[in-house]
């Protein structure tokens, strides 16, 4: 057995990576349910099937005065395929969200091979199964891979993109410029900031004077971003690119308001994620290659630089970097060891680096890759979708100014009204602003109670303003959202204690 896996893997070690990287996605496609932010639900998933059901309140027809500074496209193809499912009858939530995952598990694939192709062509089969191998099997990239985020959505255009104009059997052909300069606008679609991808390529040519390419990659960029960002504008916001003009806005007025760090940071962030001392091996490798493979080079770096000089620094938003750093940080790596007299001389040592990582990395890559996040909310509104006399939710959350945002498509039903009560919002001001509406049929009758902290203390105050209050259930935290209550007391991620109540009030 053990030679036949040898024998495999020197043969077609391709083939084992894919395999491997594939097993990691499924195994988070079954298990990694839930949403590990805010933006991988609530920016696409619930507008999607919310449009999908008649009633997006993103746009003009759900109340929207304007647009919300996203792009249309992503969260537009979920709800185009929200609106297949719905019509072949597939209604379930979880259901509906293995093939979501499964679809995203599979298009990340690409980043796999291409990545590997481009590793193997100018590093050798070694540098290529080290890259292979590691986009495949870093600790967070199969569950980031079947996530609903346009960070990681965007980047297989960019990787097919690139190699198609660095192949040597497709870089002189114009044709290859105008599926590159497709792919590119297609990422931008996807996410507004890969636009300093095509400017970093674009670059390139320019300095290459390569006047054709340069042309032609231009061109053909600007044809899924007129004919789909530019269109969806005009459509449904009556002026051109209005979602892209409202993201710079947005971002303007709000550049205090999200986390803040030094320009170093998203370098100490990438070091810290690829596991040192491998981390700077690869970093290396990435830097020393500037001249070598400025295509594989520069738009990345342009893009990891101008985000290091933005004040807003939220971990997710380089995540299209980090392949670029592989590929090129491995093909660089394994160019200078073969050269160096001293990595020559400490083989056993380079060997024990290696071993460190994947040691590391081993440990980490199951359990991040079947975590489930937010479980408590998740199979809250689960269980709510069974019950058949649900007209509204309260969501209490204690003695703080905690408003939770909980994720109604997992109830199936939009019309469900959800009260936050908390410190600034508290229960008696929600039973006055009711009893002045006695006759309407949308008054509250469940009631969440997020977090255990002083809950007997809670529930009898709940109860002196609803006495007719039944336990139902108690729903808990998943081991991941544990961990990380444990690591930051900020990421608040508790147990949930289903009530129902009467709205009588005695």
């Amino acid at each position: 057995m053990k030679e036949a896996i040898k024998s495999t893997w020197e043969k077609h070690p391709l083939a084992v990576i894919m395999a491997a990287g594939f097993l990691f996605r499924l195994l988070a496609i079954i298990f990694s349910k839930g949403y590990g932010m805010h933006d991988d639900h609530f920016l696409v998933i619930e507008p999607a099937q919310k449009w999908a059901d008649g009633q997006c309140d993103w746009l003009p027809s759900g109340g929207a005065q304007g647009p919300e500074g996203h792009s249309l496209f992503y969260w537009g193809v979920h709800g185009f395929l929200f609106l297949f499912l719905k019509w072949i009858g597939m209604t379930d939530p979880q259901s509906k969200m293995y093939i979501v995952r499964a679809i995203h598990a599979l298009w990340s694939m690409l980043t796999i091979y291409y990545g590997y192709k481009i590793a193997e062509r100018f590093g050798g089969r070694k540098a290529a199964n080290q890259a292979g191998l590691i986009l495949a099997l870093l600790f967070f990239f199969p569950m980031f891979s079947v996530r609903n985020l346009v960070e990681m959505a965007c980047i297989p255009p960019l990787v097919i993109g690139t190699w198609l104009m660095i192949d040597p059997a497709h870089k002189d052909r114009l044709t290859a410029y105008v599926w590159s300069g497709l792919l590119f606008g297609i990422s931008f679609d996807i996410r507004f900031q890969s636009i300093l991808f095509i400017g970093g390529a674009g670059l390139v040519l320019l300095f290459q004077r390569e006047w054709k390419k340069l042309f032609t990659f231009s061109l053909a960029s600007l044809i899924p971003i007129l004919s789909i960002q530019l269109a969806a504008d005009m459509v449904v916001w009556k002026r051109p690119f209005a979602e892209f003009e409202q993201y710079i806005m947005y971002n303007v007025i709000n550049i205090h308001n999200y986390p803040q760090g030094g320009w170093y940071a998203y370098f100490l962030l990438i070091g810290g994620i690829l596991i040192p001392p491998v981390s700077i091996f690869l970093f290396f490798g990435y830097m020393r290659s500037w001249k070598k493979f400025p295509m594989l080079f520069l738009p990345a770096f342009i893009f990891l630089l101008v985000h290091s000089f933005i004040s807003n620094k939220q971990e997710r938003f380089i995540l299209p970097v980090i392949p670029f750093i592989i590929i090129l940080g491995s093909i660089g790596w394994n160019d200078y060891v073969s050269s160096s007299a001293f990595w020559r001389s400490h083989a056993k040592l380079l060997k024990g680096c290696w071993i460190f990582f994947w040691v590391l990395n081993g440990i980490a890559l199951p359990v991040v890759s079947t975590m489930y996040s937010k479980r408590s909310r998740v199979e809250s509104m689960t269980w709510l979708s069974k019950q058949r006399d649900v007209h509204g939710i309260i969501i209490e959350t204690g003695n703080t100014y905690n408003t939770i945002q909980m994720p109604l498509y997992y109830i199936n039903n939009w019309k469900i009204v959800i009260e936050n009560v908390n410190k600034e919002h508290t229960l008696q001001s929600v039973y006055d602003s009711y009893k002045e509406n006695p006759d309407t049929l949308i008054h509250p009758n469940y009631v969440i109670f997020l977090g255990k902290d002083h809950l007997p203390e809670r529930v009898d105050s709940f109860r002196k303003i609803f006495p007719q209050t039944t336990f139902c259930c108690e729903i808990s935290s998943g081991f991941m959202d544990k961990l990380m209550e444990w690591l930051n007391p900020v990421n608040k991620n508790q147990n949930a204690y289903i009530y129902r109540f009467s709205e009588s009030k005695n």
